[in-house]
């Protein structure tokens, strides 16, 4: 895990493009929404407020359409516009909320977390993946953390995130492939791995062995520890992580001492859901 100045610029490219194949016969699908729906991503991904031009760079919408979905947005309260800026408002908050509130899994595995964190004094979180990202949606950080700039929804890219490598390897090969090809991978660090061969080895080694590190490829002086939760069905759910200092804990130390509390961890919320 990382501050969010490295992931909010490993973020300026994602998915938000619409599919060039809807089927004429797809009529229950809403492309109205599904470009409203990408014009609030597009925020996330410039991370700053947008101009029209930038609204309809990024999702690939014609300057017209991007336009409609902004002052729709804006009629409703999830947009503001100041001297042609645009900038989300406060409502477009309500839609995290939404299914932070509306999701069991988060509420059940935070208490697993906080017992986490307080016998290990250091930070642990439970995320999911989107598209080639890992989403946070539970987290217990300690006083002493080192990734004060991630939050519930906070994204990491998949491809060097010891939580997103756990469930990128969990995934086909091929699918795994092709998500860490989707966007640019960035050298975040003299010790970030970005190649994809190199990558889909280690996927293999984290398919073998159950659980994957990031060793300061988010940030130097950070380690971070992941291991995959699954349902009694054995789907996996998302993926349960612990971060500790370099100067705190030797890698060595992080898998004789962090990893049996992991799998405890994600052995009591498999019993549970």
């Amino acid at each position: 895990m990382a501050k969010s100045t490295h992931h909010n610029d490993v973020n300026t490219q994602q998915d938000t493009h619409l599919p060039k194949d809807r089927s004429n016969e797809d009529k229950e699908y809403v492309a109205g929404l599904e470009k409203g729906l990408s014009i609030i991503e597009a925020f996330g991904i410039k991370n700053t407020p947008l101009t029209l031009s930038e609204a309809a760079e990024i999702t690939g919408h014609s300057r017209a359409s991007a336009r409609r979905s902004l002052l729709t947005l804006q009629k409703l309260g999830y947009v503001e516009c100041d001297d042609k800026l645009f900038r989300l408002a406060p409502r477009v908050l309500r839609l995290g909320h939404a299914y932070l509130t509306s999701t069991a899994l988060a509420r059940t595995i935070q208490p697993t977390l906080e017992a986490i964190s307080e016998r290990t004094n250091e930070s642990s979180s439970f995320a999911v993946l989107d598209g080639s990202d890992a989403v946070f949606v539970a987290r217990a950080a300690t006083r002493r953390s080192l990734s004060n700039g991630l939050g519930l929804g906070s994204r990491l890219p998949a491809y060097c995130a010891a939580t997103g490598r756990v469930l990128l390897a969990d995934l086909d090969p091929d699918e795994a492939k092709t998500r860490l090809e989707r966007k640019p991978r960035q050298k975040l660090t003299p010790n970030t791995r970005i190649d994809i061969p190199t990558l889909m080895s280690y996927l293999n080694e984290v398919r073998r062995v159950g659980y994957a590190i990031s060793d300061e490829e988010l940030e130097l002086g950070v380690r971070s520890l992941a291991v995959p939760v699954r349902d009694q069905k054995g789907q996996t759910i998302g993926s349960i992580s612990i971060v500790s200092s370099t100067s705190r804990r030797s890698l060595e130390n992080m898998i004789e001492n962090l990893l049996p509390e992991l799998e405890r961890a994600r052995w009591m919320v498999a019993s549970l859901i």
